[in-house]
């Protein structure tokens, strides 16, 4: 049973860094779920504070799932196991989820199941390539706590297309955000600043699930086997 670590805890997010991961973020958020709608919006995994980046969502309604309970949470649940039928939500919202949970490729495959037909993940990961990865890998390297707090990994951008394709989805668009290096950035963000994923210290990856169509396969007509009749022999004799 897939279980997630606790969330960082506010003291980070009041702090420089998670404020601008936040700041940014809620800035973001309303691009990515401008096209979004349909009836349920599902958040699996808490991430900062309540429901903040569900606040731009078009859907009817949304949900926060997280195996703790805590502010904002409607539904705990373990994160692999979701208590949801296949194909019943129409949109998924992944914030830093993967990075925080011990199997993340389980919690993905679990988002595939009950995302119906054209369905939309959205998922936000940190870049291991830009100097968030790099604080990270010294963090790990000299025995500090995980940097950003709680986190077990970061997957990037590549690795995580690959992973969505296996499961039958097309990816859509991909912003990037955050500077690469983890600094407090400007006090105020007015409007989401989108850049290349590869050039951000994070990224917000949107697929859509591949709609799966049915091939009638028709039966082989069977050929059929020439019969030769043979020729009746010429005879001399004559009936009497």
């Amino acid at each position: 049973m897939e279980s997630s670590r606790d969330t960082p805890s506010t003291d980070w997010f009041e702090g420089p860094l998670g404020a601008r991961v936040l700041r940014e973020e809620t800035a973001l958020a309303p691009l990515a779920l401008d096209d979004v709608f349909g009836f349920e919006l599902l958040q699996v995994g808490a991430w900062g504070p309540a429901q903040h980046l569900l606040d731009g969502a078009r859907t009817q309604h949304t949900t926060l799932v997280s195996p703790e309970r805590g502010p904002g949470v409607t539904l705990c649940a373990p994160l692999d196991s979701l208590p949801l039928r296949s194909d019943s939500i129409d949109a998924i919202f992944l914030p830093h989820t993967l990075e925080l949970v011990e199997d993340p490729y389980a919690v993905l495959r679990e988002a595939e199941r009950v995302l119906c037909a054209e369905g939309c993940l959205m998922i936000c990961g940190f870049n291991p390539f830009s100097g968030w990865g790099v604080r990270r890998a010294f963090a790990h390297y000299v025995g500090r706590p995980a940097f950003p707090p709680q986190t077990r990994r970061m997957l990037s951008e590549r690795r995580l297309r690959d992973w969505v394709a296996v499961l039958g989805f097309d990816v859509d668009s991909v912003y990037g955000y955050l500077g690469m290096l983890p600094t407090k950035g400007r006090p105020r963000a007015a409007a989401a600043e989108t850049r290349a994923a590869w050039l951000a210290g994070a990224y917000l990856l949107k697929a859509r699930k591949r709609v799966k169509t049915m091939t009638l396969v028709r039966p082989r007509r069977r050929s059929r086997q020439r019969v030769l009749v043979p020729a009746a022999e010429p005879t001399s004799k004559v009936g009497r």
